[in-house]
């Protein structure tokens, strides 16, 4: 038993390459935001995220590496997501359409749809999102 045992779970992605990406950059500092569904969240029946919220940043094998703590959130529509945003997920993107090409893709995939409930859901201008801000306060790797 951990400190840290008590902690939500922070999952970025599902297990495998995207999440172990997605991992090192907010280890490495260059992720600080992060966006989900609203549809994922109502289909989870999981609370919003909250500012001051803190979590165990998990990677792909189960592992916690690092706490993490919510700064922000905002309910966004899809459309409305703005390039700091895009740029502060640490993933290169270069543009918003970068980013939301890669997160259609993502959220159109087959465990997404199945999260959802829905294997015919697709995003458009009016879904709305999450923008989630973090900061890693303490690494344990």
């Amino acid at each position: 038993m951990t400190a840290y045992d008590d902690l939500p779970p922070y999952l970025l992605g599902f297990p495998g390459p995207l999440r172990d990406q997605l991992v090192a950059a907010v280890l490495s500092g260059a992720k600080t935001s992060t966006t989900g569904l609203l549809a994922e969240y109502e289909a989870e029946r999981e609370p919003l995220p909250e500012p001051g919220a803190r979590s165990l940043l998990v990677d792909s094998d189960g592992r916690g590496v690092a706490v993490v703590e919510v700064t922000a959130v905002e309910v966004l529509r899809l459309a409305d997501v703005g390039l700091g945003h895009a740029l502060d997920e640490g993933e290169g993107y270069a543009s918003v359409a970068e980013w939301r090409t890669a997160h259609e893709e993502f959220w159109h995939s087959e465990p997404v749809r199945t999260v959802i409930g829905d294997p015919g859901f697709t995003v458009d201008d009016d879904t709305l999102v999450i923008a989630e801000r973090f900061r890693v306060t303490e690494r344990l790797v």
